[in-house]
C-alpha cells in the first residue's frame, strides 16, 4: 500500500514514524510543512521538517519531541550571557544542521535536494519531501498586530489572541518534484495529527488539495483519511485548540473533521471522543489515538491503514 502522509509538529511527525515502521520505504512519501520556516542568526531554520526527520532518523528528544536527543546549549547560553537574543532555543547539534542548511542554500542547492542528503546521512530511508523549494511564510493576524509564526509561537508563546492567518508566497509555491508522483501513485493520503490551521493548510494549498483562497476543496478520486489533533476538547501539544477557540470555534475533533469538509474519505477520532462520531459526515474510525512511545506510533498506523483498506 503506497502512503503518502502530510506532517507538520510534534504529533505529525509521530503518526509518521509510526507509518515508516510499518510502511517499506518506497511505500511511503512524508510531505511536512515549511511555512513555520524562518531566518534567525543569519541561519535557514525549518522547525516542522527537522522534527520529522529528526523523529524518523531517532534523534529527536523523547522529552520535547522537538530538537535533538543529548543535546548541549553551549552556544545559546552564551550568547544570552552577551545580552542576545535565547527566545529560539537552538542546541548545538541543531545548529550544525541549520549552518549546514544554510551554506547549501546559498550555494543554490534547493531545500528539498538538501533534505534528502541529511535524510541519507542520518539513515532515513523513506522519502521525507519539503512542502515546496519555494519560501512560504506562515502569518498570524492576532489583537496585537500580523505576526510572523515564530514569534507568535515561540517567542510570544502564543499568548496573543488568534484572528485569522496569511500564507505570504502560497499563491506562486509550487509543490517540490516528486510531491505530485507520489500524490498521483499513491493508495491513499493521511493528514497527520498537526494543526490544521498552521501546518496542513499550507500543504494542502500547495499540492492543490485545495484552491487558494479556500473554497471547494479538490480530493476528489483519492482516499483522504486524517487523524484529529484534538482529543476532549485539547490538543495534547500546540495551540490549535487555543486558535479555534479564538476564532470562535468550539476546539473539539468535530471542528477538526469540520475544517475538512469535503475533502475526507474517512476521518480517525479518539476513544473519547466517540460521542462525536455520528455527528461527522465522513466515515469515522474510533480509537485510542495516544502516542506515548514508538509502539504506541505503530499501533496507530497499523489501525490508521487497516481503515484505508476497508474504504
Amino acid at each position: 500500500m503506497k502512503i503518502v502522509a502530510l506532517a507538520g509538529g510534534v504529533g505529525g511527525a509521530k503518526l509518521a514514524h509510526g507509518l515508516a515502521q510499518i510502511l517499506a520505504p518506497e511505500e511511503l512519501t512524508i510531505i511536512v510543512n515549511t511555512g513555520d520556516d524562518f531566518e534567525h542568526f543569519g541561519m535557514y531554520i525549518c522547525p516542522d521538517l527537522d522534527t520529522v526527520c529528526y523523529t524518523l532518523a531517532g534523534l529527536a528528544n523523547p522529552e520535547t519531541g522537538w530538537g535533538r536527543v543529548n543535546e548541549s546549549w553551549n552556544t545559546i547560553s552564551n550568547i544570552e550571557k552577551l545580552g542576545g537574543p535565547a527566545w529560539f532555543r537552538l542546541g548545538d547539534q541543531d545548529i550544525a544542521t541549520h549552518l549546514e542548511r544554510t551554506r547549501r542554500l546559498k550555494e543554490g542547492q534547493s531545500l528539498s535536494q538538501i533534505t534528502r542528503d541529511f535524510c541519507n546521512a542520518w539513515g532515513i530511508k523513506h522519502t521525507i519531501l519539503p512542502m515546496s523549494d519555494s519560501p512560504v511564510q506562515t502569518i498570524v493576524d492576532t489583537d496585537e498586530g500580523e505576526l510572523a509564526f515564530q514569534e507568535y509561537f515561540v517567542h510570544r508563546r502564543c499568548e496573543p489572541r488568534v484572528k485569522g492567518f496569511r500564507f505570504d508566497g502560497i499563491q506562486v509555491a509550487e509543490p517540490v518534484i516528486g510531491a505530485r508522483e507520489a500524490i498521483e501513485s499513491a493508495e491513499a493520503i493521511v493528514i497527520c495529527p498537526s494543526n490544521p490551521w498552521v501546518s496542513v493548510d499550507p500543504i494542502l494549498r500547495v499540492i492543490a488539495l485545495i484552491p487558494v483562497p479556500r473554497s471547494v476543496p479538490r480530493g476528489e478520486g483519492k482516499k483522504i483519511i486524517a487523524v484529529s489533533p484534538i482529543i476532549a476538547g485539547k490538543t495534547v501539544k500546540g495551540p490549535a485548540a487555543k486558535m479555534y477557540a479564538e476564532l470562535g470555534i468550539e476546539p473539539s475533533a468535530l471542528a477538526v473533521a469540520e475544517h475538512y469538509r469535503g475533502l475526507l474519505s474517512g476521518f480517525v477520532l479518539d476513544d473519547l471522543d466517540a460521542h462525536l462520531s455520528d455527528n461527522i459526515e465522513t466515515k469515522t474510525l474510533v480509537t485510542n489515538t495516544i502516542m506515548n512511545s514508538n509502539s504506541d506510533r505503530a499501533r496507530l498506523a497499523r489501525v490508521v491503514l487497516h481503515f484505508i483498506g476497508s474504504l
